[in-house]
């Protein structure tokens, strides 16, 4: 029995230009910023998007001067959107003297994280986890490159798997008003799902279901962070705590003990001590040991006893362990943030 034994199952990602993703990436950015200054810097920026208008929320205690506004108007723009936004900022600044009595190292709050691992693909993660997000980029890709000229920023992914062969997939994404929808069809088949699918025959192929989709990103619907948390893990075939991570800086273990579980789970399939590695971990505010530390394999084995042995997850051990000070966080805030190169949650160590 594996862990995401489904016969069916699907999975969807979508692209940076997604609203809650454009926001995702807005509150990252400006948290990548606060720690290249300070990195002490107690974040959480909440984004959200509608209609014309941003608004950024939360509380930050940093030494960083940081222009929010700025900040936000680059990412937006990077994404590839120009329509004019009416950008308010309602963040509290905290002093840092006030901080002070927090940082004890007790968890920032209570909560449920899980990290999965398989060895099913190179990147450590499910086979459709990874697909739908090359699909995805792919979208960007040929967007930025101009392959495809009459594309815009957003859109989404899906593909359906039944007994380990893929069967449908989907894309919906904006594009010009110029262009009909025969040639959206023709050209997302051809160049969007073929390369990553790599054959079509058998597989039900939708693109643009409804017709058209030209009104996109917060002109057609609000955006907020937070809202793409199955996107950001593990497309939905492994439970999840619920606590999303853009914008929060890693004193918040929904973020840094999530990322913890991720790398336990990766390097006990990377080991050879499991095929499919689920670790979950449990906290209680101010207190800094978890109150449960737990791992099964494959089979619903228990490796806790080999994850304790190795691994520590207090709040501050994490943070020291996967060095999460630095500014690592606008890279995670499309495409998901695992099975990514370069990121320190990532890396494979012997055990």
């Amino acid at each position: 029995m594996h862990i995401h034994d489904r016969k069916t199952y699907t999975v969807e990602s979508v692209t940076n230009g997604h609203p809650d993703k454009v926001c995702d990436q807005i509150s990252d950015a400006i948290l990548d910023e606060c720690l290249r200054q300070d990195p002490m810097s107690r974040v959480a920026v909440e984004t959200f998007g509608s209609h014309g208008h941003l608004v950024l929320g939360g509380e930050i205690t940093t030494k960083a001067k940081v222009d929010y506004k700025g900040i936000a108007a680059k990412v937006y723009r990077s994404i590839g959107y120009t329509k004019p936004l009416d950008i308010q900022v309602f963040i509290m600044q905290q002093s840092p003297d006030i901080a002070q009595g927090v940082n004890t190292g007790g968890a920032g709050d209570q909560g449920i994280m899980y990290g999965f691992a398989t060895k099913e693909t190179p990147e450590y993660l499910p086979t459709g986890v990874v697909m739908v997000h090359k699909m995805a980029k792919r979208l960007q890709e040929a967007r930025e490159k101009g392959e495809i000229k009459w594309l815009r920023p957003d859109g989404k992914t899906q593909i359906t798997f039944h007994d380990g062969k893929i069967v449908a997939a989907l894309v919906s994404t904006q594009h010009d008003k110029k262009v009909g929808h025969d040639e959206v069809e023709d050209t997302v088949t051809k160049k969007i799902i073929a390369p990553v699918v790599g054959f079509l025959s058998g597989i039900e192929v939708l693109v643009n279901p409804t017709g058209t989709f030209v009104q996109g990103g917060f002109e057609a619907d609000a955006g907020l962070t937070g809202r793409k948390i199955m996107v950001d893990t593990y497309g939905g075939l492994i439970c999840h705590g619920g606590g999303a991570f853009s914008g929060k800086d890693l004193t918040k273990v929904d973020r840094s003990a999530a990322y913890m579980c991720r790398f336990v789970a990766k390097n006990l399939v990377a080991n050879g001590y499991a095929k499919e590695c689920l670790v979950s971990v449990a906290y209680a505010i101010g207190h800094i040991d978890p109150l449960m530390v737990h791992a099964i394999d494959e089979k619903s084995r228990s490796l806790a006893a080999l994850v304790k042995k190795h691994f520590d997850f207090r709040p501050l051990a994490i943070i020291e362990r996967l060095d999460l000070r630095k500014p690592w966080y606008q890279q995670t805030a499309a495409y998901g943030h695992f099975g990514k190169k370069g990121l320190p949650w990532e890396q494979v160590i012997k055990m």
